[in-house]
């Protein structure tokens, strides 16, 4: 992931990613660089925009999320069947470990 990293550094510096580069920033963080490693990376990222990846990325984190409402009275009986389902789990875990002893 130091690796990532260190590309996304030189990327947000304006800087080249390249080999030299990828290698002085990690060995400055005090990371032993990988040659294979930092080519493989730089091989990699060559061919990616890294604006666009950064663009589509925050929009996926920028998503609304659900907000679960308040339980209500009606809602009992769905609780009531949770834990219903969970012993129903819980007795096919139990099944399921009678079969492991079949078979050592």
């Amino acid at each position: 992931m130091e690796y990532i990293y260190a590309a996304m550094l030189l990327h947000k510096a304006g800087k080249p990613i390249d080999e030299e580069n990828v290698t002085k920033v990690l060995e400055t963080a005090g990371i032993n660089a990988d040659p294979v490693r930092v080519k493989a990376l730089v091989a990699a990222i060559s061919s990616v925009d890294i604006e666009e990846v950064l663009k589509s990325a925050s929009s996926f984190m920028a998503a609304p999320t659900a907000v679960a409402p308040a339980p209500s009275v009606e809602e009992k009986p769905a609780e009531e069947e949770e834990k219903k389902e969970e012993e129903e789990e819980k007795k096919e875990e139990e099944a399921l470990e009678g079969l492991g002893a079949l078979f050592g």
